[in-house]
């Protein structure tokens, strides 16, 4: 039979997606048989990405998939070792593909991504291919699915992804639709990691609690250095904190500090009224920075999400939230090109 010719190349670039030089190798190895040309760019591919597996991939793409009834989305982090590689037309076919095939088997992480079948071959036998095609270590990082009564998601550049799911009356599902599209760039841009400050950790809390004010102690010794206004210096740093007695007490040291100042009894009131609610501004720092909720909202900062969010409906809640960040956690190898030219030239 036969070996490489151009017909049988150009039948076997578009049946195994490899490159020119690969493909009329495999034919040459094969005698021109397509299916036993296909079978050894597989183990070829296999033995590639053996090879490529060590290599740090932490570029890529962060893909998102909302069904047609916005009740399902399912989100994935997919990495490559190189930018250039995340906007490839392959690259970016496969992430899809791989979000697809988790939104349909309802894949919920990186381990049951693994041990899945796709294309009728194993997970990792099928990435190990897409590897030695594209030419490059890809890892399948992450996977999420959210479903809830009404889902929807954002992502921005494909740098960062974000879903959230609501519950709402049936009236007001395609509003919610909209309103968690806009929450969810919100999300991306602000960086909360709860979506109430409920939902924070009591040991979270107490360490930051004490890092807050020590932050800005120091800040007021620069501030006083220079003759500017002071922060205030807050006892507690979130709203889970602000029980009924700690506010009380609050309440009653300014009543008695207008009274002192000589402020008439009959003002005193709507005084302590404005300054309670700076009282708990100051006081619940920890929040504004963590708390989806208590965050002002990007699109009007004249108010909280969770403000802007009732103004939609009122009977739209927040039930589940998840937030991906390309890359975050992967440990990047530093390039040091002088000393690997100094290497190369044998110094």
């Amino acid at each position: 039979m036969a070996g490489a010719t151009p017909k049988l190349i150009k039948e076997l670039r578009e049946k195994s997606g490899a490159g020119m030089l690969d493909c009329k190798t495999a034919l040459n190895e094969c005698e021109g048989n397509i299916d036993d040309a296909i079978k050894y760019l597989r183990e070829a591919g296999l033995s590639k990405a053996a090879k490529k597996s060590s290599n740090v991939a932490a570029e890529g793409i962060i893909t998102i998939l909302v069904n047609d009834t916005n009740t399902k989305a399912t989100m994935t982090e997919v990495n490559s070792q190189t930018d250039f590689v995340a906007k490839n037309e392959q690259f970016l076919n496969l992430t899809n593909g791989i979000t697809a095939h988790a939104q349909a088997n309802d894949i919920n992480d990186a381990e049951a991504l693994a041990a899945s079948t796709i294309e009728g071959q194993d997970f990792p036998t099928f990435l190990n291919e897409k590897i030695a095609v594209i030419g490059e270590n890809l890892v399948a990082r992450k996977v999420t699915n959210v479903e809830g009564t009404v889902v929807n998601g954002y992502v921005h550049l494909g740098k960062v992804g974000v879903i959230l799911a609501a519950t709402c009356d049936d009236a007001a599902k395609e509003k919610t639709v909209d309103l968690l599209k806009k929450v969810a760039m919100h999300a991306a841009s602000m960086k909360p990691t709860v979506i109430s400050y409920k939902d924070l950790d009591a040991e979270f809390i107490a360490s930051e609690n004490k890092a807050i004010i020590a932050d800005i102690e120091k800040l007021n010794i620069e501030l006083h250095r220079l003759g500017k206004p002071e922060k205030n210096i807050p006892e507690y740093v979130s709203r889970v904190q602000l029980t009924d007695e700690a506010i009380a007490t609050a309440e009653a040291a300014m009543k008695e500090e207008l009274l002192a100042q000589g402020k008439p009894e009959k003002i005193i009131g709507n005084i302590v009224k404005g300054k309670i609610a700076r009282w708990i501004e100051d006081n619940s720092q920890l929040d504004t920075a963590h708390a989806l909720l208590s965050q002002k909202y990007v699109m009007d900062d004249s108010m909280t999400v969770e403000e802007a969010i009732k103004a939609v409906d009122a009977s739209i809640e927040l039930t589940s939230y998840v937030r991906y960040e390309l890359g975050d956690g992967i440990e990047k190898k530093e390039e040091d090109f002088a000393a690997e030219v100094a290497a190369q030239m044998g110094k």
